[in-house]
């Protein structure tokens, strides 16, 4: 957020959406960032807010991916879920992982990665932060669908190189 205005001042906040939420009506912030996935899933569509582009504010890795597990040698449920799969997310999601695990941050380490794809053309865009949004570094590559996992991998150590030693 600190990108976009730097006359924000980002304050940790943790807890459920209630909570949150709770923190908001009281005037303890002034606004709060939630997924507006989990506010639907919740049932709380009457949330007031505004939806942001991945082009000014880039996901969570694999966020909005479902993904679904089996045991590998189960063939007859291998089959059910074939139909389901969909080449352009799994493609996606698997150049996001792999940045993802070069980076190798935890739970608190504000990294987003967000791949895209058009035609066989495969864009990967990242970026790691400090918490407090002080310090930024992105990334921007492009590459061949089919190197997928390569191009994610290959954009994690670009972005470790830019940023550093004790960055993350």
């Amino acid at each position: 957020m600190k990108m976009r205005r730097k006359d924000v001042q980002v304050v940790p906040m943790r807890g459920n959406v209630q909570t949150r939420l709770g923190k908001l009506e009281r005037g303890e912030v002034q606004a709060t960032m939630l997924a507006k996935a989990g506010l639907n899933r919740l049932d709380l569509h009457d949330v007031p807010g505004i939806l942001l582009a991945a082009d000014d504010f880039l996901p969570a890795v694999a966020q909005g991916a479902i993904g679904i597990e089996c045991r590998a040698d189960d063939t007859k449920i291998l089959e059910l879920l074939a139909p389901l799969a969909d080449i352009e997310t799994e493609t996606a999601v698997l150049c996001e992982r792999a940045f993802l695990s070069v980076l190798d941050g935890s739970c608190r380490t504000p990294i987003a990665g967000y791949a895209t794809i058009e035609g066989k053309a495969l864009r990967m865009r990242g970026l790691i932060a400090k918490p407090d949004g002080s310090a930024y570094h992105t990334v921007d590559v492009s590459g061949d669908v089919k190197d997928a996992e390569t191009l994610g991998f290959g954009a994690g150590e670009e972005l470790l190189k830019k940023a550093g030693k004790g960055f993350l």
